[in-house]
């Protein structure tokens, strides 16, 4: 039996409120449109892997209030077990977004019950954690119930999968424990305190920093560069990015982690196939509106590659 995928992160439903032009200071304008959508980069993430066909449960807290309903639901209808998800007092994790016909947005994020996961939650979920497949994490909790998270899974020897996002500085004990560990550009920068990354040159330079750092493998996310990994289970590799017409490329890289941890996980591809596998994902995803609703599935994206394979003699 499949050993079930680990995700540890947080959950936010999404008000979205489409204007003309961005209000000023004090100013009220008349909406176009409102959409809620569910989000959060660690629901993401599990929908991600449940719509490829992975067993995938989700670790987390949400509130205790009408959005928990929603999200909870929402995770149970892609097929994600949320047996584990737990509750705290007050509002579940929320983002206020705003979006102007050009593209501008403004975003608010309360966190929540995000923001109450603390490192004996961790603990208590360390059974569950050591019986998995993979740990897949953000940094949308507490960052110290990061760091626990981390000596968890390095004591239970799981592999542990990290997307650095929001970017913070963070404690060479996490960074240690991290697996394969999948920074963007901006988060890279901002990790490393350098230049921007830019081109396989400063990739590679990037990529040797954060392994001297401690973690074991590392995988730059490009946008339409592609991805570039190295580490101590591959050698360095320039993936290019499937060429695609984007809609909206909000959580790609969310959708990029959870198909190559079930490329990895799941199907027991090498660590560039699941890359080659987890590009064609994230290529589908841009190419729909929203996140969770943008997570393709098997099928589709068994498709696109056999349909890329045709026309380029790419795989």
């Amino acid at each position: 039996m499949q050993k079930p995928i680990v995700v540890v992160g947080s959950l936010n439903l999404d008000l979205v409120a489409r204007v003309d032009r961005l209000p000023a200071e004090g100013e009220t304008l008349t909406g176009i449109n409102f959409h809620t959508y569910y989000g959060g980069k660690g629901a993401n993430q599990a929908v991600a892997l449940a719509r490829l066909g992975a067993p995938v449960k989700m670790l987390g807290k949400l509130g205790s209030d009408g959005f928990a309903d929603q999200l909870r639901a929402g995770l149970v209808d892609a097929g994600v077990d949320v047996t584990q998800l737990g509750t705290a007092p007050g509002s579940s994790g929320t983002a206020l977004i705003t979006t102007s016909a050009e593209g501008s947005n403004t975003i608010v994020v309360i966190p929540g019950a995000n923001g109450a996961v603390r490192p004996e939650d961790i603990d208590q979920l360390r059974d569950t954690i050591a019986r998995s497949e993979m740990v897949l994490g953000q940094l949308e909790i507490p960052l110290e119930s990061m760091v626990r998270l981390g000596e968890v899974v390095r004591e239970a020897g799981v592999p542990f999968l990290l997307d650095p996002a929001p970017a913070v500085r963070l404690p060479l004990e996490l960074l240690r424990s991290v697996t394969w560990f999948t920074p963007n550009e901006t988060e890279t920068q901002i990790l490393l305190g350098g230049n921007e990354v830019r081109g396989l040159h400063a990739a590679s330079e990037s990529a040797d920093r954060l392994l001297k750092l401690g973690v074991r493998n590392v995988i730059l996310k490009m946008g339409a560069d592609g991805v570039y990994l190295a580490g101590a289970d591959v050698e360095w590799t320039h993936i290019p990015a499937f060429p695609v017409n984007a809609v909206d490329t909000t959580a790609a890289g969310d959708a990029f982690n959870g198909a190559f941890a079930f490329a990895l996980g799941c199907r027991k591809m090498d660590p560039v196939r699941a890359a080659e596998f987890a590009c064609a994902v994230a290529a589908l995803s841009v190419t729909r509106a929203g996140a969770q609703t943008s997570m393709p599935r098997l099928d589709e994206v068994e498709a696109f590659l056999s349909e890329q394979a045709e026309g380029a003699g790419r795989l």
